[in-house]
């Protein structure tokens, strides 16, 4: 009897896991996390109010990037297709902003509604959308004073007024360059390849009005779902510096049970 009970241990002992097996076991996890994350998903966080009121300041995504990748049908049971009109987009802006402690301009990450596919003849009149010449559904959203009135025309009547660039603003000197060559009758026609993006909250969205169209290579993917939302305030993610994001982790922390959204938790993004 005692025999069979060190065989027993002995076999117990063979088949328990080394400590090199449970670091390679921790490290397979962390290669299909970074993979998934990569190449099949991607976190994105709302730093802004120009989505409002469909996505808010402190929503975290979860972004595919696979239906919308641009030519990798490597894999099959996936249904790939191209960006169409009322996608919510996440891109990469057309234009580099200057930010500041930082030599090198950056290219920012963007959420947007697609409003204008290649050919597309887009204008606003009296804030309303046309796209080649139908009137869009109006996006329930807060519909904020624009930051300098004197953009409320452009804003509301694109493209009769066109973009000039001026200290203060989003509009860019290229942008008010080539303006210009997309014009017809009154419209902005979307070239092969771009696309035109606006936010929902269109009073208070830096968009295609202002830097123009984004390149089909720009696109990210779109949102899937919110996975956790936190009260935050406008341009609070956008604040430099270690010590402000510091302070924010520590303001998550204490008030995460209060100031999470609950009701947007595993939402759905359209």
């Amino acid at each position: 009897m005692p025999k069979n009970t060190a065989t027993e241990a002995a076999a117990e002992q063979q088949t328990g896991e080394t400590f090199f097996e449970a670091i390679a076991s921790y490290a397979a996890v962390l290669v299909v996390g970074l993979f998934i994350l990569t190449f099949l998903g991607q976190n994105f966080v709302i730093p802004s109010g120009s989505m409002e009121n469909t996505l808010l300041v402190g929503d975290h995504l979860l972004v595919d990037r696979i239906t919308l990748s641009p030519g990798h049908n490597w894999f099959p049971l996936v249904h790939y297709r191209e960006p169409q009109r009322g996608d919510i987009i996440v891109f990469i802006k057309p234009v580099p902003d200057e930010v500041p402690g930082q030599d090198q301009p950056q290219y920012l990450y963007l959420v947007k509604r697609l409003v204008g596919v290649p050919g597309d003849h887009i204008h606003l009149h009296d804030g309303m959308v046309y796209v080649n010449g139908v009137a869009q559904p109006q996006v329930k959203t807060a519909l904020e004073s624009p930051a300098y009135p004197e953009e409320q025309v452009f804003l509301d009547e694109f493209p009769s007024v066109p973009p000039v660039p001026e200290a203060g603003n989003y509009k860019t000197e290229q942008w008010a360059q080539e303006f210009a060559s997309h014009l017809e009758n009154g419209d902005i026609v979307v070239p092969a390849g771009k696309y035109f993006m606006m936010g929902d909250n269109r009073h208070n969205s830096a968009d295609s009005r202002f830097w123009g169209f984004v390149p089909r290579e720009n696109i990210i993917g779109r949102p899937l779902f919110n996975y956790w939302s936190f009260k935050t305030p406008d341009g609070q993610l956008e604040q430099p510096g270690t010590g402000n994001q510091l302070s924010w982790i520590g303001h998550v922390a204490l008030h995460f049970f209060s100031d999470t959204r609950w009701a947007r938790t595993l939402k759905v993004v359209r």
